[in-house]
């Protein structure tokens, strides 16, 4: 034996480099039979996959220009880390934007602007601006709720992110005033940190789930007995990454505590469906959305990616006909967002978010429905402009994910589905989501919503107003095409948006449904 150890300790170093090539190379040509570049090129074949792998970081570090790259360019994601860490956000020698690109927005401002008065609310507190309606108020819910911020963390389940990634989001609101949307992964401790909360479910029932994978009302309402962090109930009937299909959380990734959380059993298959087992048809989930309500005495609303809208002006027709249906109505954008998808569904199933929207909103404003309901976008609205042009439309509240996760760090490596995020974010690894300073990042994400809000009204007041829900449809301007150059959004869209009823800043901050207190 020490022979042997002392013929390998003799052996040069440069000697096991070659050996290990050698392995390397017999393994490639003789036994692996996946890949043919690796086959036919050995050993070098590989340094084609390792660069196919960091793909995208090396085109938005080396290759892309400032805005063109997607999801998200180098400005936006730059403004949003500026944002969140105090640091100069603003950009000299002009804007390098193409004014002229098809749907870039103008914000018309006034010719003279709004004043702040004396013993304003902003005097003192430059980044308060919460939503101008109260949700639940017109159902008369027991319990309504106002968001006292109109930015707010979209739906991202504790399972799609890490326990950090969730634990920073929920300090991160409640240091911001905002409310955090659980996901369809249920209510986990992860997100009772202090932070509002909306509970949200989809076709799962994930955390209210009966034994026989029902919707369970009784878990629901112990559920919501026992968490007063949680405002508002949303129920799922599609997203934006993937609208009408389920997924398959696999047995490996059910931890004991996703198991506990979710309802389910640990270490095998979870099947989300496509549609929902609690309702099949439009006046039972009607029916579902009061009976929730009347449950909990929290305000119910839906969520949805838009496509075809018969379904819709059911809903809408039902409504009118009743004077009862859901709270509010978040709707997603068909661009996507946080969670996996096919390609199939993430680039081709239902409409862009300004599309959908717009076509959505005319349907309850024809019905006369816009006053009782709280309309919440999500699709990319997590910046200043394209949120006036989202209130301008309709919008109260506005919901963000991915601008969310990167206020935290998110690098945009687009890596989400394969559970190694390098950021620690949108994954199960430990040791990857070690690195999240949760104190640190919960502070970059409410200071990401301050910086959101203060520049909002900044942009507001220009335009000559107190609160965002003033804008209406003349006052944003975009580029349509080469032959009918520009036009505001009523005449693009063909509809003026109802008129909120919003009379004063100081109003809101007196509200005894304001939200943004903690729930510890």
């Amino acid at each position: 034996m020490a022979g042997v150890l002392t013929f390998l300790g003799n052996v040069p170093w440069w000697l096991w480099i070659v050996a290990v090539i050698v392995l390397v190379a017999i393994r490639d040509i003789f036994f692996q039979k996946a890949h043919t570049i690796s086959h036919n090129y050995p050993v070098v074949g590989h340094l084609r996959y390792w660069l196919e792998s960091i793909g995208p970081e090396m085109r938005q570090y080396f290759v892309a220009n400032n805005r063109e790259e997607l999801p998200f360019n180098r400005i936006e994601r730059s403004w949003i880390y500026a944002s969140a860490k105090r640091e100069n956000n603003y950009e000299g020698f002009g804007t390098d934007r193409d004014v002229y690109a098809h749907q870039h927005i103008f914000i018309k401002n006034a010719m003279i602007g709004y004043k702040i008065p004396e013993n304003h609310p902003n005097i003192e507190n430059p980044y308060f601006l919460p939503c101008a309606k109260v949700i639940g108020a017109f159902n008369k819910r027991k319990k309504p709720y106002r968001p006292a911020s109109i930015i707010n963390v979209s739906a991202m389940s504790f399972g799609s992110l890490s326990a950090a990634a969730v634990e920073a989001m929920n300090k991160g609101v409640l240091k911001a005033e905002a409310y955090h949307n659980t996901g369809e992964g249920g209510l986990s401790p992860y997100h009772k940190k202090g932070g509002d909360v909306v509970f949200h479910f989809g076709t799962g029932y994930f955390g209210v789930r009966s034994k026989d994978g029902n919707l369970s009302l009784d878990k629901m309402k112990v559920l919501v007995d026992e968490n007063p962090c949680i405002k508002a109930i949303e129920v799922k009937l599609s997203q934006g990454a993937k609208p009408g299909k389920g997924g398959v959380l696999p047995g490996a990734k059910i931890t004991k505590e996703i198991a506990e959380i979710r309802g389910v059993e640990v270490g095998k298959d979870v099947l989300s469906p496509s549609t929902h087992k609690a309702f099949s048809t439009i006046p039972e989930l009607h029916a579902l959305v009061e009976k929730i309500a009347t449950e909990t005495g929290l305000p119910v609303g839906i969520k949805g990616a838009i496509g075809k809208l018969d379904q819709w002006i059911e809903l809408a027709d039902l409504m009118k006909k009743t004077g009862k249906g859901p709270d509010f109505i978040t709707v997603d954008g068909g661009e996507g967002g946080t969670g996996a998808a096919p390609p199939s569904f993430a680039d081709h199933v239902s409409l862009p978010w300004v599309y959908g929207f717009a076509s959505l909103y005319k349907i309850f404003q024809d019905r006369g429905l816009t006053d009782r309901i709280v309309f919440i976008g999500s699709g990319k609205l997590g910046f200043p402009a394209k949120a006036a042009m989202a209130f301008a439309m309709g919008v109260d509240c506005i919901n963000v994910a991915r601008e969310a996760m990167l206020s935290i760090g998110c690098i945009q490596a687009q890596v989400c589905h394969t559970n190694k995020c390098p950021a620690g974010i949108a994954t199960q690894s430990k040791w990857r989501q070690s690195g999240i300073d949760v104190t640190l990042k919960s502070e970059r994400l409410a200071q990401y919503f301050k910086t959101f809000r203060k520049e909002f009204l900044e942009v507001t007041h220009a335009a000559g107003y107190e609160h965002p829900a003033q804008f209406t449809m003349t006052d944003i301007q975009v580029n349509v095409d080469d032959d009918y150059l520009s036009s505001d959004l009523k005449s693009v869209y063909g509809y003026e948006k109802t008129k909120v009823g919003f009379n004063s800043m100081k109003e809101l901050y007196e509200c005894t449904y304001l939200g943004g207190k903690s729930n510890s």
